[in-house]
């Protein structure tokens, strides 16, 4: 029996404001991009407010991993995030 893909989210906080977006869905997020697919969804990439300097967290294995948003590109259909500065967050980060 085959496995359904696992969901991939990702929480963003923006600096004196606080968190923007909790478990946020995307369709791939490594250490260095994010990527959403608005195609066939009501989403469009203008409805996301992600901006640069924004904080994004995300479980990755068996911990979380935080990075800066460097820039947006929003494309008809798509919304690519590019990311920096990247690293693991200690064992005993909890995101709440």
């Amino acid at each position: 029996m085959q496995q359904p893909p696992s969901l991939k989210t990702v929480s963003v906080f923006r600096r004196h404001y606080g968190r923007r977006y909790t478990d946020l869905p995307v369709d791939t997020v490594d250490q260095s991009t994010i990527f959403i697919n608005c195609t066939g969804t009501f989403m469009r990439p203008e409805h996301y407010d992600l901006r640069p300097g924004d904080i994004v967290r995300w479980r990755q294995e068996e911990g979380y991993v935080e990075a800066v948003i460097s820039s947006v590109t929003r494309e008809a259909k798509a919304l690519r995030v590019a990311l920096s500065g990247a690293y693991a967050l200690p064992g005993d980060f909890f995101p709440y």
